[in-house]
């Protein structure tokens, strides 16, 4: 059994608990119509975000995907620019100009969540790559699916950080489908970190719904990075409850009966829940943070509400491109 440390333990169970409530919530919310865009939830998954998120330090980078929620709130970031970002609104960590799939929130590392599958991993190495030159310690988190290790840009990345032994933690969340498609159809090996021995570099399988062992694997990977010693490939086998997304229609959802049951009895927080009262961690305790997750979230949706939208004059702002002009008034455009 892994090294007891109960401040960490309950921040570990704080964020899974922050993650699975803002999400129920903003999927809520998108179901009807009150959150515009598409929204990805990572339900079931959030043992090996936070796992993960917490093997980092606060300025270490962290770069994320389309199920993009869960991984900025698992490296500690405030939940009202979040839920302002999914309503479109000026607070937002983006100003409202990003919504839940382009997410980025500076402050916790977290370098920025994209719709394009596999378009992270790039990011991440180019984010290891500026530590190096710059001498930094800093070590860069890549989140990404079983679908994008189908993707060039997974054996691109891959082969750049080997070669220059950069120093990055490439972390497949393996949940079983990419979109609709399940992962075995689409993969000639049984594990995505069967990969790395092509690229001469640690790979490594480990079990999603344990939080604790995943922030243990991490951050013996994350140490092996900061001392120089390059990059490591981890597999975290997960599992998300909900259809790909929410709204997508009959064509994206799946019948997996016994399956979903299956994972369900592996849920992360409910199996953490339990170990920490093993633990002697006092219930009452654990209940006092779920109310103040829900107090949280309740707020956040309320600040996203009141929150102006973003003024009409600010469309060309923070882009990298020259000002266009603007017409008169937005009824000017016809």
């Amino acid at each position: 059994m892994a090294h007891f440390d109960g401040d960490l333990w309950r921040e570990l169970y704080r964020r899974m608990v922050r993650i699975r409530a803002f999400e129920d919530e903003a999927a809520r919310l998108a179901s009807k119509g009150e959150i515009p865009g598409a929204l990805h939830t990572a339900a079931g998954q959030e043992g090996e975000i936070v796992g993960a998120c917490t093997a980092l330090r606060k300025d270490d980078y962290m770069v994320g995907n389309h199920r993009s929620h869960g991984h900025p709130i698992g490296k500690g970031a405030a939940l009202r620019p979040l839920m302002a970002e999914l309503y479109g609104k000026q607070t937002g960590v983006c100003r409202g100009k990003g919504g839940s799939m382009h997410l980025a929130d500076f402050s916790v590392g977290s370098l920025g969540e994209t719709s394009i599958v596999g378009s992270g991993m790039p990011v991440a190495v180019g984010a290891a790559l500026g530590s190096r030159l710059r001498q930094s310690d800093r070590v860069t988190l890549c989140f990404f699916g079983d679908g994008a290790s189908n993707e060039g840009t997974f054996h691109e990345s891959l082969n750049l950080a080997a070669i220059w032994a950069l120093p990055v933690i490439f972390l497949c969340e393996n949940n079983g489908y990419g979109a609709t498609t399940p992962v075995s159809t689409v993969m000639s090996v049984a594990n995505v970190a069967d990969r790395a021995q092509a690229y001469a570099i640690p790979g490594e399988i480990v079990d999603g719904q344990d939080v604790v062992l995943v922030h243990e694997r991490v951050r013996a990977a994350v140490d092996r990075a900061r001392s120089g010693a390059g990059p490591t490939l981890i597999e975290a086998k997960t599992y998300r409850y909900a259809d790909h997304a929410v709204n997508l229609g009959p064509g994206f959802a799946i019948d997996r009966g016994e399956e979903l049951a299956r994972w369900r009895r592996r849920d992360p927080i409910a199996l953490f829940r339990a170990r920490m009262i093993e633990a002697a961690i006092a219930e009452a305790e654990i209940v006092r943070i779920e109310e103040e997750v829900r107090a949280a979230v309740a707020d956040a949706v309320e600040f996203a509400r009141s929150s102006p939208f973003p003024a009409y004059e600010e469309a060309f702002d923070h882009v990298f491109a020259d000002r266009l002009p603007l017409p008169q008034s937005p009824g000017a455009c016809g």
